[in-house]
């Protein structure tokens, strides 16, 4: 098993690649890894290296200590309160690049993207979450949509993440009133894609992150992109985009191997070209 280590610039996010996949630990575990600069520095950077690398086949996104992430953190909220406007509008164009860097890059990030979910995940870490393909949560994990318990409207694509995964009224409801959300609860709403026992959380993880990273990286990479599309474009116009990555993927080497192994009744062997 090949592990290597990479250098996110701080030790509150740790980074590291293993036989195809990237697994990144928010590691702030005594603020319940709540957004301080230098994790937002530190997963951004990640992000950005990562979604360049061609060894990654898969980024599982997780939290050390306990917890994924608790969102921002309220006790540097309250230094803002009595802020000029023009601290505003700077603090303004500061969480538009950190909601592209962070929400953004993983909702774009060319590779299927799963958030590993061992305890709560609020505010703007639920839409960390909400950011990637899909969400595993152990049974003793939580999330709230929580903006609405410190007067916060929401931030980090939440507005437009929840309703896509749980509809539009429901969405409301969390948005609203802010519950605290069982992972049995989520599972059933459609927000996570399965619940696993607590200590099964990380080997869960990473064998669906495993089996997808094993995959014919070029046709994952290109379901991705009709996915993300899809939620915008007509049906025709996905439909052509369809056809054009189809026949792209048609003259891979994994397309003619996957072909060859189901005549041979054998595993394809993919080699992501």
């Amino acid at each position: 098993m090949s592990r290597e280590t990479v250098d996110t610039g701080t030790q509150e996010v740790l980074c590291c690649v293993e036989n195809a996949v990237a697994v990144i630990t928010l590691n702030r575990p005594k603020a319940r890894n709540a957004l301080s600069p230098a994790l937002k520095d530190g997963l951004s950077n990640a992000l950005v290296m990562l979604a360049d690398d061609p060894r990654v086949g898969c980024l599982v996104l997780t939290g050390a200590g306990g917890a994924f992430c608790a969102g921002g953190d309220v006790k540097r909220m309250g230094q803002r309160t009595k802020s000029s406007p023009d601290s505003l509008d700077t603090y303004k164009a500061g969480l538009e690049k950190d909601q592209l860097q962070l929400s953004g890059a993983l909702h774009r990030f060319p590779r299927p993207t799963i958030a590993a979910l061992p305890g709560a995940a609020a505010g703007a870490g639920l839409a960390l979450a909400l950011a990637c393909d899909m969400r595993i949560a152990a049974e003793c994990s939580f999330v709230s949509t929580a903006y609405a318990k410190v007067g916060l409207s929401g931030d980090y694509g939440m507005s437009w993440l929840l309703p896509r995964l749980v509809g539009p009224a429901k969405a409301a409801e969390l948005i609203f009133g802010a519950p605290r959300v069982s992972a049995s609860e989520c599972e059933r709403i459609g927000l996570v894609n399965r619940v696993v026992p607590d200590e099964a959380l990380l080997p869960e993880t990473m064998a669906l992150a495993q089996q997808f990273a094993n995959g014919p990286k070029v046709a994952l990479t290109f379901m991705k992109k009709n996915l993300a599309q899809g939620e915008t474009l007509s049906l025709d116009q996905s439909m052509s985009l369809e056809a054009d990555r189809m026949v792209r993927c048609m003259v891979t080497e994994d397309h003619r191997e996957a072909a060859q192994a189901f005549v041979e009744k054998r595993p394809p062997k993919f080699k992501g070209r």
